[in-house]
């Protein structure tokens, strides 16, 4: 059984200078499952699921949950770099 905690991972696979990209894995089926990238237009990181592919509840809680670190850190480091400017 697909356990969201264990099965489900974020790799970092890209650092521009700005934002990062990451890829959601499933390792139970050892397949990636999405993207997480910034999205320029909602001034954001979203999440970009592939093709045919189905998601739980608790599966897109964790998603959601990972990019709202994201966005929050992302918001804070933007913070920052304005204070310290």
């Amino acid at each position: 059984m697909f356990d969201v905690d264990k099965d489900l991972e974020f790799n970092l696979i890209g650092n521009k200078p700005k934002t990062k990209i990451y890829s959601v894995y499933n390792s139970r089926q050892h397949s990636t499952i999405g993207m997480i990238q910034w999205n320029s237009s909602w001034r954001h990181y979203c999440f970009f699921p592939m093709n045919d592919t189905v998601y739980s509840d608790r599966c897109l809680i964790r998603i959601g949950e990972f990019v709202e670190e994201l966005n929050k850190k992302h918001l804070e480091k933007q913070v920052s770099d304005k204070v310290f400017k």
